[in-house]
């Protein structure tokens, strides 16, 4: 199947009378015509060097549905003389690999090679990914694989280290309205379609090529007295749905997003990206837990008050549930945005982590440890603890970490928000403990 489409092709139809799609009678013919992915194809691009020096590697193609991943790997493959193979992970197992891989060991024999395009490569196991490896290495095939999953995370080192992970993207509003022009051009009529529905056209499509030229083939088959606005198409046509994997790299992109946005103090970034993954189908109780820890690492004590707002925020959706609950989320989203931001808490308790583990089983001062027996205290525990309230200022300077351990400076609050005040009261502190040390 296409991915991205461009110059009609000419292929002929093998029955003579089945109707063919526009996406397929939209395939392009070579790789000059595919429209966006100018990042890999052009001239300095990874694909363009590669062609242009005859040096042609494996390859992993990461990138949204109808983005040119088939059809590019099916044009390289005509423009180096290759063989094109195509097989799917989905469909595909050990038997069949055995069999692509010994046809494509004849046809080296008989001095043709062979670009094999494996759709969705993730989907094959650790085993079925390293029985590449060989024919890769010997030169048998060429692998083209694609992915809508992170290499990273989907596919074998072994495999990644003898590829090159090329990132397509999704098209822009510009390369939507250049494929609709062209589509336009193969029907031979304008789309009836005013300025802004024709961009809601596009708006559609979400980025998929593939999508778009499917769209067009519907609005291009109605029959209607004057060209249709924004509204009238909508009543027509169903939005896609969002491309949103709840377990997947749109998640963790998402997610991240809206986090950093909170942290950038932008309550309307912070908004969209909450939003997004609402109309993705994200779970408001996932989403509220998350805010919860925004205010905890990147507001703190800067202002105590975060906390208690996203905790308010979360019982609030369990008691109304979606969709007013998730306003409460909102809220406490914007609050988060507008609040002062500190991290000193959350460095100071990984600070402590870190020192924790680096002292080992030090134990605590004597002078600190409670002896409720005669034994205990024959061994000198609680000898000389000063009971604070007793000391001026109820501040006795004591030291509380283990002997022998230098004292740390943990927490270290900024001058922002209430930590503004916090910083005062270690500051004071720390000069009563210099004053109670030289009394000594």
């Amino acid at each position: 199947m296409a991915d991205l489409f461009d110059t009609p092709s000419q292929a002929p139809d093998p029955q003579g009378t089945a109707p063919r799609p526009l996406a397929d009678r939209l395939r392009p013919r070579k790789l000059s015509d595919v429209i966006g992915q100018a990042q890999v194809l052009g001239p300095e691009a990874p694909l363009g060097v590669m062609l242009a020096s005859g040096s042609l590697s494996s390859l992993v193609f990461w990138g949204p549905p109808g983005v040119g991943k088939t059809t590019i790997a099916r044009l390289l493959a005509q423009e180096t003389d290759l063989h094109f193979v195509q097989i799917s992970a989905i469909f595909s197992g050990v038997a069949e690999l055995k069999k692509v891989f010994e046809a494509a060991r004849m046809r080296r024999a008989n001095g043709r090679g062979t670009l094999l395009f494996v759709d969705e490569i993730h989907r094959f196991n650790k085993a079925q990914q390293d029985s590449f490896l060989p024919h890769m290495e010997d030169g048998t095939i060429l692998l083209v694989g694609a992915t809508t999953e992170n290499p990273s995370f989907e596919l074998n080192a072994a495999l990644l280290s003898r590829a090159q992970v090329l990132v397509l993207e999704r098209l822009s509003m510009a390369e939507l309205e250049a494929l609709t022009t062209r589509a336009e051009g193969e029907l031979g009529k304008k789309l009836p379609l005013d300025t802004s529905a024709r961009e809601a056209l596009q708006e559609m499509a979400d980025g998929d090529g593939r999508a778009l030229l499917n769209l067009v083939e519907q609005v291009a088959a109605w029959t209607v007295a004057q060209p249709l606005d924004r509204e009238a198409l909508a009543a027509r046509l169903m939005r896609r749905a969002t491309k949103y994997d709840k377990s997947g790299d749109e998640h963790y992109n998402l997610i991240s997003a809206l986090h950093k946005s909170v942290r950038g103090s932008d309550p309307d970034a912070a908004l969209y990206w909450l939003s997004r993954m609402l109309t993705g189908g994200e779970d408001p109780r996932y989403l509220a837990r998350r805010i919860t820890r925004m205010a905890i690492e990147d507001i703190g004590l800067a202002d105590p008050q975060a906390q208690s707002i996203c905790l308010h925020a979360w019982e609030i959706y369990e008691r109304l549930g979606s969709p007013e609950g998730e306003l409460a989320l909102a809220q406490a989203v914007i609050y988060l945005s507008l609040a002062p931001k500190s991290n000193g808490g959350y460095m100071g308790y990984n600070a402590a982590m870190r020192l924790a583990k680096k002292s080992g089983s030090e134990p605590p001062p004597k002078h600190i440890l409670n002896a409720p027996t005669s034994l205990m205290k024959e061994q000198g525990y609680g000898k000389g603890y000063a009971y604070d309230h007793d000391a001026e200022d109820a501040f006795s300077g004591q030291n509380y970490f283990p002997d022998g351990l230098e004292r740390p400076e943990l927490y270290q609050p900024v001058e922002r928000g209430f930590e503004r005040e916090l910083k005062k009261r270690l500051e004071y502190f720390a000069k009563l403990r210099l004053q109670r040390s030289a009394e000594e």
